[in-house]
């Protein structure tokens, strides 16, 4: 099928089972570009004709590997199923498969267990034996690039999942633990889950009618600048790496790495102001000057390191990721605060944030909306079981010092605000249906504005670059 004719395919987006005869909606602007690039990518991945001597049809349906539990095995289920998302291909014979795993940006280091599943998937999924070689490759959908994961005969894929893939797998199902995140939206068994929080009211929203999706202070700031961006940022469509990974939001994201490390050390010693010439971590890129500034708010950072006051054997959360199930809005919250950390038997919530500008902000949390969700989860109890005493910091690093405001979650005005910036941040959003573009100066930073087609043109004036 051309890669135009699969685009009107897509063309619309149902809402229920098209045999309903319900009205279908329009596949956003945003998807629908997508769309058209990724299909173009695709064929540039693997264009027609370039093999005619290994020609491979689209299988009849997905590959899916099938273990009937053993008869020592004490596990509740009788059957199990493995399957890959992804293109299954295979010779006319038979004889051949081939298996495509799309990638929306990059390419990924698989591991070794994901490589041998994978190749398992292929060889054994819905099993023929006439199936003699087996490949995986993985493309990403963004350029075009491919990557070979695995080749070789059926034999050798089997050989290689019994080596890397079946202890993985055993491990897994084994494995008694509860993740809860992004994936407890979509979960059956989420409304019984014990290691999933209930926080009904977090954010200010009676009302279930919409659909069950997932919110968190990126969400709503996304939304408030454009809806189309916030839309597509939450599809984790490609962004374009000179708008998210510009100098200074890559300064930002190395200091937080660089700190994250120092405060999980074993020693729990706080953090001195002698920073080393090699501080940046490993895959961040920065000039000479984001280089050293960095280096000078990481030695204002000593002045108020937390591990200053916290509690020497008490739990210290880096960079958690939590996870509450606001059931009066049926909406799934995420927060990813910096560090979580006991002072006085109590939670400590710290946001550390970085700038090249001296210039104070009033209202914090209408500048940074994490720290109004921050205030409502420990001023609800949803983060201890139970309200108690508590508090949210923000650690602000700038070139003249370090600025550490502190918020009490159990003052009423401050709580009276965080309500507020949290209704700001996520009713519109709630209620959002279109989510269409807001075309203005803001495209010039918008990561996503390359799958957007009513975007406003940047101009380019005499003397800039081309």
């Amino acid at each position: 099928m051309a890669a135009a004719d699969e685009l009107d395919r897509l063309a619309y987006e149902p809402t229920s089972c098209p045999s309903d005869g319900r009205r279908q909606r329009a596949l956003h602007d945003g998807v629908r570009q997508w769309t058209r690039h990724a299909l173009l990518m695709y064929r540039r991945a693997f264009p027609a004709g370039s093999d005619p001597d290994s020609a491979l049809r689209l299988a009849a349906s997905p590959w899916v590997y099938q273990y009937q539990r053993a008869a020592d095995d004490a596990r509740p289920a009788t059957e199990y199923r493995i399957t890959a998302w992804g293109r299954c291909l295979e010779s006319p014979n038979g004889r051949r498969r081939e298996l495509r795993l799309p990638v929306a940006n990059r390419l990924r280091i698989r591991s070794d267990a994901e490589r041998a599943i994978a190749a398992l998937v292929a060889a054994e999924g819905n099993p023929d034996p006439q199936l003699e070689d087996v490949r995986v490759v993985q493309f990403t959908l963004s350029d075009g690039r491919t990557s070979l994961i695995f080749q070789g005969s059926r034999a050798e894929a089997l050989a290689l999942y019994r080596k890397d893939g079946a202890p993985a797998v055993r491990a897994l199902l084994d494995s008694q633990e509860y993740r809860p995140g992004t994936a407890c939206a979509s979960c059956a068994i989420a409304p019984v889950c014990p290691k999933l929080p209930k926080a009904a009211g977090l954010l200010g929203i009676t009302d279930r009618s919409r659909p069950r999706r997932s919110w968190s202070s990126t969400t709503g700031r996304g939304h408030r600048g454009c809806p189309a961006r916030g839309y597509l940022r939450g599809l984790r469509l490609p962004a374009d790496d000179a708008v998210e990974r510009g100098a200074a939001a890559e300064r930002g994201r190395a200091v937080h790495a660089f700190l994250a490390k120092q405060h999980s050390q074993q020693s729990r010693t706080p953090c001195t102001p002698k920073i080393p010439a090699d501080w940046v971590p490993e895959g961040y890129r920065l000039p000479d000057m984001e280089r050293q500034l960095g280096a000078d708010l990481l030695r204002h950072h000593a002045e108020v390191c937390p591990l200053r006051t916290a509690e020497p054997q008490s739990e210290l959360r880096i960079e958690p990721r939590l996870v509450f199930d606001d059931m009066a809005a049926d909406l799934l919250v995420l927060a990813d605060p910096d560090l979580l950390y006991r002072n006085e038997g109590s939670w400590v919530w710290r946001e550390t944030k970085t700038s090249a500008s001296d210039r104070p902000r009033r209202d914090v949390m209408a500048a940074y909306p994490q720290l109004a969700l921050a205030v409502k989860i420990i001023s609800s109890g949803a983060l201890s079981g139970l309200p108690a005493r508590g508090r949210v910091e923000l650690e602000l690093l700038r070139p003249a010092g370090a600025d550490l405001r502190t918020l009490d979650p159990f003052a009423p005005t401050t709580l009276a605000a965080a309500e507020s910036v949290l209704r700001e941040q996520a009713e519109g959003w709630h209620r959002e249906t279109l989510f269409e573009a807001v075309p203005g100066p803001e495209c010039a930073h918008c990561e996503v504005a390359k799958w957007c087609s009513v975007r406003q043109p940047q101009h380019v004036g005499l003397g800039e670059a081309q």
